[in-house]
């Protein structure tokens, strides 16, 4: 399963069940789970932690140290959970002294030439598109979608269940179960689709989207649209995601 024409470092800790492919490069103080499939010329770099049952297609780089000048080689990780398929020439730098790492959760689909900077962190069951590109220190939440071309600044955070349109680039950060495009960015409505894909009832969905029209369309500012959403709806998971989501925000949200 791996072929002798890979280099492994003899200190190097690789799982069962490995298929690791001609000019494959793997670095010293790498540890690589079950049952992953490494495809030709990835280079898995020093400080990178694998998970179980990912499969990294051709062109890949994951760890290589981060683009910031403030690095002074200190001892970082790039942590990829279980089941991601990682497309070609993606890279996943790792972290810097401000958190130490980068983590990619499981079950995502990172498709080709996306970019994930130092310090990011990357959710479960999120589908990033062709040309992503994302600044350092970024979040995004469960299961959202980040459209082809997409440009996220340093810092912002994208919620579950966002659907983001191709070639946005923004800022701030993009609350959750919306779709955010146009230029400038701006709020385009719930992912309506996107939660009945995910089994959200209709009564849900309503209530997701009445939260919304209070917070965008009621002509309050935010933070009395917030209190407006507390006292008038019922509390659920949902909204009380929404509330502290957008109360906890340090770029501000997307209008």
């Amino acid at each position: 399963m791996i072929s002798p024409l890979a280099y492994i470092h003899p200190e190097a800790k690789i799982g069962k069940n490995v298929e690791i492919a001609p000019f494959v490069y793997i670095d010293k103080n790498v540890v690589i789970g079950d049952n992953n499939k490494i495809m030709p010329h990835v280079n898995i770099l020093y400080g990178t932690r694998i998970g179980n049952e990912n499969t990294i297609f051709p062109g890949a780089v994951i760890g290589a140290i981060p683009q910031d000048l403030k690095f002074r080689g200190e001892e970082t990780t790039a942590e990829i959970g279980n089941k991601n398929i990682i497309r070609e020439n993606v890279t996943i730098n790792r972290g810097t002294a401000a958190k130490g790492r980068t983590i990619v959760g499981n079950n995502n689909l990172l498709m080709e030439s996306v970019h994930v900077a130092h310090d990011s962190l990357i959710g479960n069951g999120c589908i990033i598109g062709n040309s992503t590109k994302m600044a350092g220190e970024i979040i995004i939440d469960d299961n959202a979608i980040l459209s082809a071309g997409v440009l996220m600044h340093q810092f912002c955070r994208v919620g579950g269940y966002v659907m983001v349109q191709g070639g946005t680039r923004f800022g701030k950060d993009i609350p959750p179960y919306i779709i955010a495009g146009r230029e400038p960015v701006t709020y385009c409505g719930l992912n309506i689709i996107g939660l009945r894909r995910r089994n959200f009832s209709s009564e849900l969905i309503e209530s997701i989207h009445e939260a919304y029209r209070i917070i965008y369309q009621s002509g309050l500012n935010i933070t009395d649209a917030l209190v407006k959403v507390e006292s008038e709806m019922e509390v659920t998971p949902e909204t009380s995601y929404i509330v502290d989501f957008i109360r906890s925000s340090e770029r501000g949200i997307i209008k």
